[in-house]
């Protein structure tokens, strides 16, 4: 369909009102930048979830990468959207000064720096969904078979999909999913199948333009238009709808799966990936976080990352809490939801 008659037909919508989410913080941005809103019938509620990997790291994870930092003989890596996350003793910026930590580009930095010090534990920090994983698993596969063994793995990586099933479970207002086009790279549309029939929901993958995002809100009020509820693969040009083989299996063979926690969802089972016994000398810390929530009363960022609020209905929104003095990471990363709101609409 031509896509100024979408926009006629969306902006023209005057059913039922609906809320769908997008899972992704590249699509909460990319909305934004489109004027996505203004595009569409205000029936039609676009809600962010939790879909920055940053955001949904429990605060505990802040505090063993910085106590890692502040071993002896030990150096920590990590991404620069990392360095500004709130821990209970301070963020990985505020412990520079006393922990030996580096801003990285690429987890493969790891392992030059263990091969040109093989006295010193190289430390990552490794954050990320099905995205980031094959990284990762890429990394320590290759520091086994070249003998590399001074690295080590800080993990809060996870898999996308318990997490919707959660939203599912636990917040029935939501009317249809806009799925997320890098992790579907990665994972495919058909694991979205199952959800779609069992809660009776559309999910459907988009990409990143603004034509892109209003076909799929397009396909989501369609579906439920006409009672339909399946998964739906509109970003073609990237996504194969069985996923990309090579990078599941690479991931299949260094990381298995078991219960993590998210910050504003709580445990969710089967959603880290951790490492498995044959890279077990690579862990240095992953498993048995907990949610240490010591943030004001007034944040509202559990509400914040699961949708129930926009950002701009918590209390520290703009008022305490901003980019430069974050109280939450949801106004940390670039694709957490505070920071991209205030960025937009402040």
């Amino acid at each position: 369909m031509d896509i100024q008659k979408i926009i006629d037909y969306l902006k023209a919508y005057d059913g039922r009102p609906l809320k769908l989410m997008e899972v992704c913080g590249t699509h909460t941005a990319a909305i934004f930048k489109n004027g996505i809103r203004e595009l569409i019938s205000p029936k039609i509620k676009l809600i962010s979830g939790p879909g920055c990997p940053v955001c949904v790291t429990p605060t505990a994870y802040i505090d063993a990468c910085t106590a890692f930092a502040k071993g002896e003989g030990q150096e920590l890596l990590t991404f620069g959207d990392m360095m500004k996350v709130p821990g209970l003793g301070g963020s990985l910026s505020e412990n520079k000064t006393s922990a030996d930590i580096t801003v990285m580009y690429s987890p493969f930095e790891a392992l030059e720096k263990a091969k040109a010090d093989p006295a010193k534990l190289i430390g990552v920090a490794a954050v990320g969904f099905e995205t980031t994983v094959p990284a990762y698993a890429l990394l320590l596969k290759t520091a086994k078979e070249q003998g590399v063994k001074n690295i080590r793995l800080i993990t809060a990586l996870k898999t996308v999909l318990p997490a919707l099933e959660w939203i599912c479970e636990n917040q029935n207002d939501v009317d249809g999913f806009i799925c997320p086009g890098h992790v579907s790279v990665i994972t495919g549309v058909h694991v979205y199948d199952e959800m779609a029939e069992k809660y009776r929901k559309p999910f459907v993958v988009a990409g990143f333009e603004a034509e892109h995002i209003l076909g799929c809100i397009y396909r989501i009020v369609r579906q439920i238009e006409t009672g339909e509820h399946v998964s739906e693969n509109l970003y073609r040009n990237a996504v194969r709808d069985g996923g990309n083989a090579k990078a599941l299996a690479v991931i299949d063979e260094v990381f298995e799966t078991g219960p993590a926690v998210w910050r504003g969802l709580g445990e969710i089972p089967g959603s880290g990936f951790y490492l498995r016994d044959e890279y077990a000398v690579y862990d240095g810390g992953s498993r048995d976080l907990t949610e240490d929530m010591e943030l004001p009363k007034a944040c509202r960022c559990g509400d914040v990352i699961v949708g129930r609020i926009n950002p701009d209905q918590c209390p520290m929104f703009g008022k305490g809490c901003d980019p430069i003095r974050p109280y939450g990471p949801c106004m940390v990363s670039a694709e957490g939801s505070c920071g991209i709101w205030y960025r937009n609409a402040h």
